[in-house]
């Protein structure tokens, strides 16, 4: 008996799907690709249940008519290319002809279509159905509508090995960015479960799309976040290139923000990634890494995108041309933004003289002498570790405090008058005690302790705002009485900022569980922060105040950390205004000395 079978068509049809789509996210990217193809002005998504109930995108693009409905979803069936030759002058985002193909095999495919929005056509067809499928007539405004319904319902096996809803949902979104980021002249709006999430209206440059898409949820808005974001371009050989990248004050502990996409697809392409930190190389604090993206315009003859099903990699003719081409066109971004920033600040060295200094001396002469940066405010919600994922940022705090007397020596306060006397800011010392002169008084004021505690004040009075995570944070309870406290406590902690759900399968103890939301300012790592979350279960009755003295003191400026001398001085007056001159951990936010105790100390009369 032979050993070798061939597989019935249907099943070799369901089987061979499951290259193109393994879960919700890539239906998300295949039917995207489509409406993108179909030059489309506006593009909606819509998902239902992480998608595996429904993955649904419109547009109002160049539309099918009925001949193309009908061969659109068969295998193979493509409007890109004619044959294998078109593949090196082929700009389209799809080619292969499978995603359709794919989809109606593994879900139920419903497709309506119309090119003028006079006339319109509805395919429905999925696994098992009969061929040909059922066409009929309806109404539609010119465009397309693909909507894949049930993933995977007829392959038990397959939907067994998908996520929970919550963590498909962000894969499905991220899907959606993707597209977003590198097509910043569409409209893209994606909805979950009913309910806008996301709207990214077209906008002229990618800058201002990759702020809105992946930093305004951090910076209060994507305006806020253009401010830190740069634009450089570099032309080569066949490609080009437009890199937008965050400057020094701007960076991440990890890699996760540093994308790459390559004639609009985002692909796994370390060695660009390896380009930019390159040329970013001796910027930012070890162990850190920088904030950006580069999009490669690149000749199709010159790269290769059918080496991956789903096109999530590419290889180049000649990678070490493009790789070479980023990476010094960063690092002469980033040396004449010193030029620049430096001079601005007084000019301390000639170009010549710059390009002599041995390089720790640059980057020395740049952290202490060049960045001029704002802690706005004193709440850092501009630029923090706003969540897990899509926050974890840094900044380089202001070093330029030479000329601080002069420049600050007749300072009072707008629009309120002290009550006593005059207020005066005084300067700092020893990297955390801020100096105001009122009255006959000198306030020391400990900058950390001070924005503890108005955090503090804030956070009694106000809800604790929530930022969703864009990976949940996983773990397992050592305890049966963690898991009670959990579950008992849900509600409870969602007020804190916390969103925490059970896994499906877990129970008793070592129960697995997921952080889906954390508070918009928390900073620790995964492991620190599961850490502090099932320390709540000793607190008793104060769980609340305890949660907001942590997320407060790891929220505040730091021993060491430089606010402009702007911002120093309204920290002050907003210290020296608390109802209690204490932080939550019960030491003092100030202590005073009076021009009378001053002057007998030195011996003066």
């Amino acid at each position: 008996m032979r050993r070798i079978n061939i597989l019935p068509p249907e099943e070799a049809k369901r089987i061979a799907a499951g290259e193109v789509v393994d879960r919700p996210a890539a239906l998300v990217r295949e039917f995207l690709d489509n409406a993108i193809d179909a030059e489309s002005v506006n593009i909606d998504i819509s998902i239902e249940e992480g998608g595996c109930k429904k993955v649904e995108v419109s547009d109002d693009g160049s539309g099918m008519n009925l001949e193309d409905l009908q061969v659109c979803w068969l295998t193979h069936a493509t409007s890109k290319i004619q044959g294998l030759d078109d593949l090196d002058t082929a700009w389209t985002l799809g080619f292969r002809g499978e995603a359709l193909a794919a989809a109606a095999a593994v879900a139920r495919l419903e497709i309506v279509t119309s090119t003028d929005g006079r006339e319109a056509w509805r395919l429905d067809t999925g696994p098992g159905d009969s061929y040909p499928p059922k066409f009929e007539m309806t109404r539609r405004t010119k465009g397309t509508t693909t909507r894949a319904i049930n993933l995977f319902e007829s392959i038990p096996a397959r939907k067994r090995f998908l996520k929970r809803e919550g963590s498909e949902a962000v894969l499905c979104r991220q899907s959606f960015i993707d597209k977003a980021c590198a097509f910043n002249e569409i409209n893209f709006r994606f909805y979950q479960d009913g309910k806008l999430k996301d709207f990214f209206p077209a906008v002229p440059s990618k800058k201002m799309r990759f702020a809105a898409a992946v930093l305004q949820s951090s910076f209060g808005g994507a305006q806020n976040a253009e401010n830190f974001l740069h634009e450089i371009n570099v032309t080569g050989d066949g490609f080009s290139a437009e890199i937008v990248m965050g400057g020094p004050d701007l960076y991440r502990n990890d890699r996760r923000q540093l994308l790459v996409f390559v004639n609009g697809r985002r692909v796994q392409e370390y060695a660009l990634v390896q380009a930019m930190e390159y040329g970013a190389q001796g910027w930012f604090p070890n162990g850190t890494h920088p904030v950006g993206a580069v999009y490669v315009q690149i000749d199709p003859s010159y790269a290769d995108f059918n080496i991956h099903p789903a096109k999530r990699e590419v290889r180049f003719r000649d990678s070490g041309a493009i790789h070479s081409a980023v990476s010094g066109t960063v690092k002469s971004f980033f040396h004449n933004l010193f030029l620049r920033t430096s001079k601005g600040s007084g000019g301390f060295h000639t170009e010549t003289e710059i390009s002599n200094l041995p390089l720790a001396k640059i980057q020395s002469t740049q952290r202490e002498e060049s960045l001029n940066f704002s802690y706005n405010n004193y709440d850092k919600k501009h630029y923090n570790e706003a969540g897990r994922n899509t926050s974890n940022y840094d900044t380089v705090p202001s070093m330029n405090l030479h000329d601080l007397r002069e420049k600050f020596n007749n300072i009072t306060i707008a629009n309120e008058p002290p009550t006593h006397g005059e207020a005066r800011y005084a300067g700092r010392v020893f990297g955390l005690f801020i100096l105001i002169e009122w009255g006959d008084k000198l306030y020391i004021i400990d900058q950390h302790a001070a924005h503890e505690s108005i955090l503090f004040d804030k956070f009694l009075k106000e809800p604790i705002p929530k930022q969703e995570l864009l990976a949940p944070i996983h773990f397992n309870t050592e305890s049966n009485d963690d898991d009670a406290f959990l579950e008992t406590k849900c509600e409870e902690l969602s007020q804190l900022g916390l969103d925490i759900k059970k896994d499906e399968d877990g129970s008793g103890s070592s129960g697995g569980w997921h952080i889906e939301a954390l508070p918009a300012l928390w900073r620790l790592s995964d492991t620190a922060t599961v850490k502090e979350i099932l320390a709540l279960r000793t607190a008793g009755e104060n769980m609340v105040r305890r949660w907001a003295a942590t997320l407060c003191c790891h929220a505040a400026i730091k021993d060491g950390d430089f606010p402009d001398d702007k911002t120093a001085f309204e920290l002050g007056k907003e210290a020296l205004k608390l109802p209690d001159p204490h932080c939550p951990h019960g030491r003092p936010v100030w202590t005073e000395i009076s021009k009378e105790a001053l002057y007998k100390a030195v011996r003066r009369n």
